[in-house]
């Protein structure tokens, strides 16, 4: 006798139940995808609160709470109380760096104004010397003493240190005459300075021979600042297409990433 075959087709309850298991496990997968997409800028900015502000037209990094700009002539006639009262719900800006000199006799032309009207504007002020390779250092120390009187509450001194020159002369006595020029204003204001450089010349020359002094590194493209564990970071510019009332075109933005309670270190007492 002939054996029935057994029907190898499963029913109809079976196959609608396989069905909405695969819709289920697709519909999970792409929850977790969707979810990976949305949370990964919260991952690679590694806590750093990173928030589109409208009034400045760029993301800024909320974990910090000390925020500021940094100015030259480039930024033509600044309404320093318009700029003093550009505030956010979240963010203040509080302090600015202000372009006082280049080299050996370049001033620029709008720092005494810049210099008072900040002050008169409430906002803690710094000055910064645009240091050039070739030029001679202890001039260009005193191209900048000329032309700058701190007062007490004033930021210390700037080193606006980024470049190294093309002459394969004058990058070996970089570090030498860089540190010439950094005594020079030391033992005139009595205080160290701080240095601004960018990552190239920070691993290149600061790094190593002028750790000890305050660090206010230039980077743009980092979520978050990563490769400077020895040193003495306090300021990161992280952008320079901000906007801000006040100001015409872009500015340069900056945060203060030490503690708070660190702040006043880096002004004249």
């Amino acid at each position: 006798m002939r054996k029935k075959k057994k029907n190898l087709t499963p029913p109809e309850s079976f196959t609608k139940k396989l069905a909405r298991r695969v819709f289920t496990l697709k519909s999970l997968y792409a929850l977790v995808v969707i979810s990976l997409i949305i949370l990964y800028p919260v991952y690679v900015s590694d806590g750093q609160k990173w928030t589109y502000v409208s009034d400045f037209g760029i993301k800024v990094p909320l974990r910090y709470t000390i925020h500021g700009i940094d100015v030259s002539h480039h930024n033509k006639k600044i309404d320093w109380l318009k700029v003093k009262h550009s505030t956010d719900d979240d963010v203040d800006i509080s302090f600015c760096f202000i372009k006082a000199t280049e080299g050996t006799d370049l001033k620029d032309q709008d720092f005494q104004r810049n210099w008072k009207e900040a002050k008169h504007a409430g906002l803690t002020r710094g000055a910064y010397h645009f240091y050039v390779p070739w030029a001679n250092p202890i001039a260009q120390a005193k191209n900048f003493i000329e032309s700058v009187s701190l007062e007490e509450g004033d930021f210390v001194p700037v080193v606006d240190f980024e470049i190294q020159g093309a002459n394969r002369k004058v990058r070996e006595k970089l570090v030498a005459n860089v540190n010439t020029f950094i005594e020079y204003l030391k033992s005139h204001y009595g205080v160290n300075p701080i240095i601004y450089t960018n990552r190239h010349i920070y691993h290149k020359y600061v790094k190593g021979n002028f750790d000890a002094y305050p660090l206010w590194i230039s980077d743009y493209e980092s979520r978050k600042l990563e490769g400077f564990e020895n040193a003495n970071l306090i300021l990161w510019q992280h952008s320079t297409n901000g906007r801000l009332d006040g100001i015409g075109g872009d500015v340069d933005f900056n945060v203060f990433v030490a503690s708070k309670n660190h702040f006043n270190d880096i002004c004249v007492k």
